[in-house]
Order: structure tokens, then sequence, then C-alpha cells
């Protein structure tokens, strides 16, 4: 997989759905939950970061090709379903969906951890 792509795919929506949040939504969007919106920026920023880094890991071989993929699979997934479900909370209002949110938290978590034992044991 070439996560230094999606990495850059990622940064680009974040930049896209944070412009959105900040012009579109702006008006539309109560304090708290433009604050969530905004945390679901953050972290889809941090974590795009991530992917960009893990692919750049994987092509200087700091990191094995198994090893990248399964951090970059966390990765990926804790962006869809922590940044993903605080987006979709914002703008819906549907508080129920801050139940995925701790799902994506612990994948966010997963990656990390993974990174840190891969690049103590590569």
């Amino acid at each position: 997989m070439n996560w230094s792509a999606w990495g850059a795919i990622s940064l680009a929506l974040a930049v896209a759905l944070g412009a959105f949040g900040a012009h579109g939504l702006k008006n539309r969007l109560d304090a708290y939950s433009m604050g969530v919106y905004e945390k679901a920026v953050f972290y889809h920023f941090v974590h795009g970061l991530g992917l960009l880094a893990v692919g750049i890991m994987r092509r200087v071989q700091t990191l094995t090709a198994p090893g990248a993929n399964r951090v970059g699979a966390l990765l990926a997934i804790g962006i869809v379903l922590f940044s993903g479900s605080l987006y979709l909370l914002a703008v819906t209002g549907v508080r129920a969906l801050g139940a995925v949110t701790p799902l994506g938290g612990l994948a966010f978590i997963a990656a990390w951890a993974l990174l840190a034992w891969q690049l103590l044991h590569t």
C-alpha cells in the first residue's frame, strides 16, 4: 500500500473539510458543535501526517512492508472512525455517533504503539 499517497489524500481532505467548516458551517453550528468539528479536523490532520510518515518510513526501509501496512491501516481506520464520527456528530447533532469515536481513538493508540514496537524491533 502506498501510505504516503493515502496520507497526501487524507491531508487534502482535511484541508477541504477544515475550510468547509470554517466558512460553510460558521453560521450553522453552535459553539459546541463547531468545537467538535474542529477537533475532528485536528485529529484528521495529525493522523494524515502520520500516514505520510509511515509511507516515508517504508520507502527508506525503516519499516517493513507488513509493519507499515498494519500501522497505516490502523491510522486510516482511526481517521474514519474518530474524525468521521465527530464530523457527523457536529453536523447532524446525533449524539449516538459519539459512541463510535472511542473506537477510532483506540485505533490511533494501537497504531502509534505498533509503530513504536516496529521501530524498536526492526
